[in-house]
């Protein structure tokens, strides 16, 4: 059953990727389709899925600590890797982007797919936790000795992100109480459901096999603690922190699902291993359509 519901998924992936090798519908499609996902159709269903979120839940609190507690965990684990086998920003960068950042796309399709609304808003509340810390700490491991990693800096890339804008704006609507008045639930509503899809399908395309030839062995580490361990840090953070298992099962997913194909942007931007970057994203990408299944049936 659980493969079942996951396939179409990956499904979509598959389709991106085809489609974009054939120009279909053109090739300037795909870097708008994403733009748009990203910045219009993505927030609106961040804001729908928190506008009537009860954040004040105890259990959704515990969710976002062990989302805290979850990537510090790896990231102190990468530091102390670093020291053994010391490497430049960026390789480092990217290695540690293909361990704690997660395609989020991805993510709430599966989340969506396996728990309904209710597992949304509380993958809402995980993202908005995480894209912070995670855009931060990526930064930060990528830009060594850099103006970048100043806190001015940092705050203004986290305060122009739209998934953070979409989930501060919903975490006010639902503590005031206002809600989506006037018909606009629905219209965000029915955006958001074009996100996923679209995503998905966007996921496909910034796939890039050729670089897979490259560092095998370093992109089989890096794939391995991405797709293995961190789901297994997170288990035991969720246990740890008591939390429900709709709330434990989001934790699971973000931290088993592939990075993100926006690391690849960032890589590039801050003078990263871009080749490198893209085969952890596409590595990952492919190897996860059998170890999601796996890693979900095994913990439970």
């Amino acid at each position: 059953m659980l493969i079942l519901t996951i396939w179409p998924l990956f499904a979509l992936i598959c389709l991106g990727f085809v489609l974009a090798r054939r120009d279909f519908p053109t090739a300037d499609f795909w870097p708008a389709a994403e733009k748009l996902t990203y910045f219009i159709l993505f927030p609106a269903l961040l804001v729908v899925s928190l506008a009537d979120a009860p954040v004040r839940d105890p259990d959704i609190l515990r969710l976002g600590g062990a989302a805290v507690v979850t990537i510090l965990i790896a990231v102190v684990l990468m530091a102390l890797w670093r020291k053994i086998r010391p490497q430049p920003a960026a390789r480092f960068g990217p290695a540690v982007q293909g361990i704690i950042r997660f395609n989020t796309y991805l993510g709430l399709a599966i989340v969506g797919s396996l728990t309904g609304p209710e597992g949304l808003a509380r993958a809402a509340v995980y993202l908005a936790v995480a894209v912070p810390l995670v855009n931060v700490i990526s930064i930060m491991a990528l830009s060594e000795d850099s103006p970048l990693r100043s806190p001015g800096v940092l705050a203004r890339s986290i305060l122009r992100n739209p998934l953070i804008i979409a989930c501060l704006l919903g975490f006010a609507l639902s503590l005031t109480g206002i809600g989506l008045p006037f018909g606009t639930g629905r219209f965000l509503e029915l955006m958001g459901r074009a996100s996923l899809p679209l995503g998905l399908l966007c996921v496909g395309a910034a796939l890039r096999p050729a670089t897979l030839r490259l560092d095998l062995p370093a992109l089989t580490a890096v794939g391995m603690a991405r797709l293995f361990i961190m789901p297994l840090i997170a288990a035991a953070c969720g246990w740890a922190f008591s939390l429900d298992p709709v709330s434990a099962l989001v934790l699971v997913i973000f931290c088993g699902i592939p990075t993100a194909t926006t690391a690849y942007v960032l890589t590039q931007q801050l003078k990263g291993d871009g080749t490198y970057m893209a085969g952890i994203i596409t590595s990952q990408t492919l190897a996860a359509v059998a170890t999601i299944p796996v890693v979900l049936w095994v913990l439970g």
